[in-house]
Protein backbone atom coordinates (compact mmCIF):
# COMPACT_ATOMS: atom_id res chain seq x y z
CA UNK A 1 0.00 0.00 0.00
CA UNK A 2 1.52 3.48 -0.86
CA UNK A 3 2.09 5.18 1.96
CA UNK A 4 -0.48 8.73 2.50
CA UNK A 5 0.93 12.48 3.88
CA UNK A 6 -1.11 13.91 6.32
CA UNK A 7 -2.41 17.17 5.96
CA UNK A 8 -2.83 19.60 8.74
CA UNK A 9 -6.14 18.76 8.95
CA UNK A 10 -5.77 14.97 8.91
CA UNK A 11 -6.16 14.21 5.10
CA UNK A 12 -3.67 12.80 3.07
CA UNK A 13 -2.73 14.23 0.18
CA UNK A 14 0.44 12.66 -2.27
CA UNK A 15 3.23 10.36 -1.50
CA UNK A 16 4.71 10.96 2.17
CA UNK A 17 4.86 9.27 5.66
CA UNK A 18 2.69 6.49 6.70
CA UNK A 19 -0.52 7.40 8.57
CA UNK A 20 -1.41 5.84 11.54
CA UNK A 21 -4.60 4.76 13.25
CA UNK A 22 -4.96 6.55 17.22
CA UNK A 23 -5.29 9.56 18.52
CA UNK A 24 -3.30 12.91 18.04
CA UNK A 25 -0.19 12.87 19.78
CA UNK A 26 1.14 15.41 22.87
CA UNK A 27 2.28 17.78 20.40
CA UNK A 28 4.78 20.46 21.96
CA UNK A 29 5.87 21.67 18.50
CA UNK A 30 5.49 25.58 17.86
CA UNK A 31 3.89 24.18 13.99
CA UNK A 32 2.58 20.99 13.53
CA UNK A 33 3.06 20.59 10.01
CA UNK A 34 6.09 21.42 7.44
CA UNK A 35 5.47 22.74 4.09
CA UNK A 36 7.32 20.19 1.24
CA UNK A 37 7.21 21.11 -2.43
CA UNK A 38 4.22 19.10 -2.98
CA UNK A 39 2.26 19.80 0.12
CA UNK A 40 2.57 19.42 3.64
CA UNK A 41 3.63 17.03 5.96
CA UNK A 42 1.84 16.58 9.32
CA UNK A 43 4.34 16.78 12.51
CA UNK A 44 1.23 15.93 15.16
CA UNK A 45 3.18 12.61 15.43
CA UNK A 46 7.17 11.60 15.10
CA UNK A 47 8.68 11.86 11.98
CA UNK A 48 11.41 9.59 11.24
CA UNK A 49 14.30 10.56 8.71
CA UNK A 50 16.21 7.52 7.73
CA UNK A 51 19.78 8.14 6.79
CA UNK A 52 21.77 7.20 3.38
CA UNK A 53 25.19 8.00 3.35
CA UNK A 54 26.62 7.66 -0.10
CA UNK A 55 30.47 8.72 0.95
CA UNK A 56 33.40 6.40 1.56
CA UNK A 57 34.15 7.80 4.76
CA UNK A 58 31.39 8.67 6.96
CA UNK A 59 31.64 7.48 10.89
CA UNK A 60 29.37 4.95 10.85
CA UNK A 61 28.63 3.65 7.38
CA UNK A 62 31.12 5.30 4.94
CA UNK A 63 31.34 2.57 2.22
CA UNK A 64 28.71 0.62 2.95
CA UNK A 65 26.51 0.69 -0.27
CA UNK A 66 27.90 -0.69 -3.79
CA UNK A 67 25.91 1.16 -6.22
CA UNK A 68 22.50 2.71 -5.98
CA UNK A 69 20.56 -0.38 -6.15
CA UNK A 70 21.72 -1.56 -3.00
CA UNK A 71 21.29 2.28 -1.44
CA UNK A 72 17.62 2.16 -2.89
CA UNK A 73 17.28 -1.69 -1.00
CA UNK A 74 18.39 0.08 2.09
CA UNK A 75 15.56 2.67 1.95
CA UNK A 76 12.84 1.02 0.95
CA UNK A 77 13.45 -1.01 4.23
CA UNK A 78 14.31 1.78 5.77
CA UNK A 79 10.14 3.41 4.86
CA UNK A 80 9.04 0.01 5.82
CA UNK A 81 10.50 0.15 8.92
CA UNK A 82 8.43 3.34 9.69
CA UNK A 83 10.72 6.18 7.76
CA UNK A 84 8.61 8.87 6.77
CA UNK A 85 11.62 10.65 5.23
CA UNK A 86 14.68 9.75 3.69
CA UNK A 87 18.18 11.90 3.90
CA UNK A 88 20.91 11.01 1.18
CA UNK A 89 24.38 12.97 1.33
CA UNK A 90 27.18 12.52 -0.60
CA UNK A 91 29.62 14.23 1.60
CA UNK A 92 30.89 13.17 4.92
CA UNK A 93 30.38 16.01 7.60
CA UNK A 94 32.01 13.96 10.32
CA UNK A 95 34.77 15.89 12.35
CA UNK A 96 37.67 16.36 10.37
CA UNK A 97 36.42 15.39 7.21
CA UNK A 98 37.83 16.97 3.65
CA UNK A 99 35.66 18.70 1.30
CA UNK A 100 34.20 17.08 -1.72
CA UNK A 101 34.11 18.63 -4.86
CA UNK A 102 29.98 19.48 -6.10
CA UNK A 103 31.04 17.41 -9.15
CA UNK A 104 32.23 14.66 -7.12
CA UNK A 105 29.02 15.24 -4.54
CA UNK A 106 26.31 15.07 -7.35
CA UNK A 107 28.08 11.93 -8.98
CA UNK A 108 27.40 9.95 -5.62
CA UNK A 109 23.44 11.28 -5.07
CA UNK A 110 21.46 11.88 -8.33
CA UNK A 111 21.04 8.70 -9.48
CA UNK A 112 20.12 7.85 -5.89
CA UNK A 113 17.72 10.65 -5.92
CA UNK A 114 16.92 9.87 -9.98
CA UNK A 115 15.79 6.54 -8.81
CA UNK A 116 14.22 7.42 -6.01
CA UNK A 117 10.61 8.32 -7.59
CA UNK A 118 9.97 4.64 -8.89
CA UNK A 119 11.26 2.92 -5.71
CA UNK A 120 10.42 5.19 -2.56
CA UNK A 121 7.02 6.54 -1.54
CA UNK A 122 8.38 9.08 0.94
CA UNK A 123 10.02 13.07 0.79
CA UNK A 124 14.04 12.72 -0.29
CA UNK A 125 15.80 15.21 1.83
CA UNK A 126 19.53 16.20 0.27
CA UNK A 127 22.15 16.63 2.86
CA UNK A 128 24.47 19.57 1.18
CA UNK A 129 26.07 22.79 1.82
CA UNK A 130 26.39 23.79 -1.56
CA UNK A 131 24.09 25.78 -3.59
CA UNK A 132 24.74 24.16 -7.14
CA UNK A 133 24.58 20.30 -5.46
CA UNK A 134 20.81 21.80 -4.18
CA UNK A 135 19.93 22.76 -7.21
CA UNK A 136 20.81 19.47 -8.94
CA UNK A 137 18.76 17.75 -6.26
CA UNK A 138 15.85 19.51 -6.57
CA UNK A 139 15.34 19.51 -10.13
CA UNK A 140 15.88 15.73 -10.08
CA UNK A 141 13.09 15.07 -7.52
CA UNK A 142 14.33 15.51 -3.75
CA UNK A 143 11.66 18.01 -1.68
CA UNK A 144 14.13 19.25 1.22
CA UNK A 145 17.66 20.58 1.54
CA UNK A 146 19.32 19.65 4.94
CA UNK A 147 21.78 22.03 5.12
CA UNK A 148 24.43 21.75 8.32
CA UNK A 149 25.74 25.13 7.91
CA UNK A 150 22.30 26.88 8.51
CA UNK A 151 22.61 28.76 4.74
CA UNK A 152 26.22 30.20 5.89
CA UNK A 153 28.74 28.26 4.06
CA UNK A 154 27.04 29.41 0.49
CA UNK A 155 25.40 32.50 -0.39
CA UNK A 156 23.20 30.91 -3.11
CA UNK A 157 21.57 28.34 -1.15
CA UNK A 158 18.89 30.50 0.10
CA UNK A 159 17.82 31.67 -3.16
CA UNK A 160 17.77 28.24 -4.29
CA UNK A 161 15.66 26.69 -1.37
CA UNK A 162 13.32 29.66 -1.81
CA UNK A 163 13.29 29.48 -5.76
CA UNK A 164 11.99 25.57 -5.37
CA UNK A 165 9.77 26.30 -2.49
CA UNK A 166 11.77 23.71 -0.91
CA UNK A 167 11.59 22.49 2.32
CA UNK A 168 15.20 23.41 4.56
CA UNK A 169 16.67 21.97 7.44
CA UNK A 170 18.74 25.07 9.14
CA UNK A 171 21.38 23.11 11.57
CA UNK A 172 23.82 24.85 14.27
CA UNK A 173 27.17 24.56 13.41
CA UNK A 174 30.06 26.51 14.39
CA UNK A 175 33.03 27.13 11.34
CA UNK A 176 33.13 23.72 9.10
CA UNK A 177 33.94 19.91 9.57
CA UNK A 178 37.85 20.42 9.62
CA UNK A 179 37.52 23.61 12.07
CA UNK A 180 34.47 23.13 14.08
CA UNK A 181 35.97 20.92 17.29
CA UNK A 182 37.99 24.01 17.88
CA UNK A 183 34.72 26.00 18.24
CA UNK A 184 33.30 23.98 20.74
CA UNK A 185 33.72 26.69 23.01
CA UNK A 186 29.92 27.86 25.44
CA UNK A 187 28.93 29.93 28.44
CA UNK A 188 25.18 29.59 27.75
CA UNK A 189 25.16 26.32 25.52
CA UNK A 190 21.37 26.41 24.84
CA UNK A 191 21.36 30.11 24.71
CA UNK A 192 23.50 30.59 22.04
CA UNK A 193 22.79 27.98 19.59
CA UNK A 194 19.17 29.35 20.23
CA UNK A 195 20.86 32.96 18.94
CA UNK A 196 23.02 31.26 16.19
CA UNK A 197 20.11 29.21 14.87
CA UNK A 198 17.46 32.88 15.49
CA UNK A 199 20.46 34.37 12.91
CA UNK A 200 20.11 31.35 10.63
CA UNK A 201 16.59 31.82 10.16
CA UNK A 202 17.35 35.83 9.62
CA UNK A 203 19.60 34.57 7.00
CA UNK A 204 16.53 32.46 5.51
CA UNK A 205 14.13 35.47 5.64
CA UNK A 206 16.19 37.87 3.94
CA UNK A 207 16.44 35.20 1.12
CA UNK A 208 12.91 35.20 1.05
CA UNK A 209 12.26 31.78 2.12
CA UNK A 210 8.75 30.82 4.04
CA UNK A 211 8.71 30.53 7.32
CA UNK A 212 6.31 27.23 7.00
CA UNK A 213 9.19 25.31 5.05
CA UNK A 214 11.62 25.78 8.03
CA UNK A 215 12.66 23.10 10.32
CA UNK A 216 15.55 24.11 13.13
CA UNK A 217 18.08 21.04 14.02
CA UNK A 218 20.50 22.34 16.87
CA UNK A 219 23.48 20.29 15.23
CA UNK A 220 24.29 17.39 18.13
CA UNK A 221 28.37 16.63 17.97
CA UNK A 222 28.52 19.78 15.95
CA UNK A 223 31.05 22.47 16.91
CA UNK A 224 29.80 20.47 20.44
CA UNK A 225 32.12 18.47 22.86
CA UNK A 226 29.66 15.31 24.72
CA UNK A 227 28.64 17.58 27.53
CA UNK A 228 27.16 20.12 25.34
CA UNK A 229 25.83 17.74 23.52
CA UNK A 230 23.76 16.52 26.09
CA UNK A 231 22.86 19.88 27.30
CA UNK A 232 21.68 21.04 24.13
CA UNK A 233 19.21 17.69 24.06
CA UNK A 234 18.28 18.86 28.34
CA UNK A 235 17.16 22.34 27.14
CA UNK A 236 15.37 21.66 23.36
CA UNK A 237 12.34 24.08 25.43
CA UNK A 238 14.81 26.96 24.49
CA UNK A 239 15.15 26.70 20.86
CA UNK A 240 11.18 25.57 20.77
CA UNK A 241 10.66 29.09 21.34
CA UNK A 242 12.09 30.54 18.15
CA UNK A 243 8.53 29.11 17.06
CA UNK A 244 9.66 26.68 14.20
CA UNK A 245 9.53 22.52 14.24
CA UNK A 246 12.66 20.25 15.90
CA UNK A 247 14.77 17.87 14.19
CA UNK A 248 17.33 15.99 15.75
CA UNK A 249 20.47 13.88 15.11
CA UNK A 250 21.87 11.70 17.67
CA UNK A 251 22.32 8.99 15.90
CA UNK A 252 24.94 6.76 16.52
CA UNK A 253 27.15 9.82 17.62
CA UNK A 254 30.23 10.14 19.75
CA UNK A 255 28.62 11.91 22.73
CA UNK A 256 26.71 8.80 23.25
CA UNK A 257 30.04 6.63 23.82
CA UNK A 258 31.02 9.03 26.53
CA UNK A 259 28.31 7.16 28.84
CA UNK A 260 28.07 3.51 26.87
CA UNK A 261 30.48 1.61 25.52
CA UNK A 262 31.16 -0.14 22.03
CA UNK A 263 31.51 1.94 18.71
CA UNK A 264 28.78 3.55 16.55
CA UNK A 265 27.24 1.07 15.03
CA UNK A 266 26.70 -0.70 19.09
CA UNK A 267 24.96 2.77 20.09
CA UNK A 268 21.40 1.97 18.98
CA UNK A 269 19.99 1.89 22.36
CA UNK A 270 21.69 5.10 23.13
CA UNK A 271 20.28 6.91 20.00
CA UNK A 272 16.89 5.74 21.01
CA UNK A 273 16.95 7.18 25.00
CA UNK A 274 18.00 10.60 22.78
CA UNK A 275 15.06 10.51 20.56
CA UNK A 276 12.81 9.74 23.73
CA UNK A 277 14.01 12.53 25.60
CA UNK A 278 14.08 14.88 22.42
CA UNK A 279 10.61 13.87 21.91
CA UNK A 280 9.56 14.87 25.68
CA UNK A 281 11.59 18.31 24.89
CA UNK A 282 9.77 19.01 21.68
CA UNK A 283 11.26 17.58 18.75
CA UNK A 284 9.33 15.70 16.18
CA UNK A 285 11.43 14.89 13.43
CA UNK A 286 14.36 12.00 14.36
CA UNK A 287 17.23 11.59 11.87
CA UNK A 288 18.34 8.19 12.46
CA UNK A 289 20.38 4.94 10.71
CA UNK A 290 18.30 2.62 13.15
CA UNK A 291 14.72 3.22 12.00
CA UNK A 292 12.72 0.20 13.28
CA UNK A 293 14.02 0.32 16.88
CA UNK A 294 13.64 4.51 17.29
CA UNK A 295 10.45 4.13 15.52
CA UNK A 296 8.67 1.50 17.82
CA UNK A 297 10.26 3.83 20.89
CA UNK A 298 8.60 6.65 19.79
CA UNK A 299 5.41 4.92 19.12
CA UNK A 300 5.45 3.69 22.89
CA UNK A 301 6.94 7.50 24.07
CA UNK A 302 4.04 8.99 22.16
CA UNK A 303 1.49 6.70 23.85
CA UNK A 304 2.51 7.05 27.21
CA UNK A 305 2.44 11.23 26.38
CA UNK A 306 -1.12 10.79 25.58
CA UNK A 307 -1.93 8.59 28.17
CA UNK A 308 -0.93 11.04 30.39
CA UNK A 309 -2.60 14.20 28.74
CA UNK A 310 -5.56 12.38 28.35
CA UNK A 311 -5.73 9.84 31.29
CA UNK A 312 -7.11 7.48 28.06
CA UNK A 313 -5.18 4.57 27.24
CA UNK A 314 -3.86 4.42 23.43
CA UNK A 315 -5.16 1.71 21.01
CA UNK A 316 -6.40 -2.02 22.28
CA UNK A 317 -4.70 -4.58 23.96
CA UNK A 318 -2.90 -7.34 22.05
Amino acid sequence: MTPGRETPDGGEGGPGRRTRPGPPSYSLAPRSFWTLRRGPLSLERPVVMGIVNLTPDSFSDGGRFGDVDEALDEAERMVEAGAGLIDVGGESTRPGADRVPADEELRRILPFIERSSERLSVPISVDTRKAVVAREALGAGAEIVNDVSGLAYDPAMGEVVAGAGAGVVLMHMRGDPATMKGLAEYHDVPGEVAAELAAAVERARAAGIDEDTIVLDPGIGFAKAAPHSFAVLAHLGALATLGFPLLVGPSRKSFLGRVIDGGPTERTVGTVAACVAAYFGGARIFRVHDVGPVTQALAVTEAIAWAGRTGEPVGEER
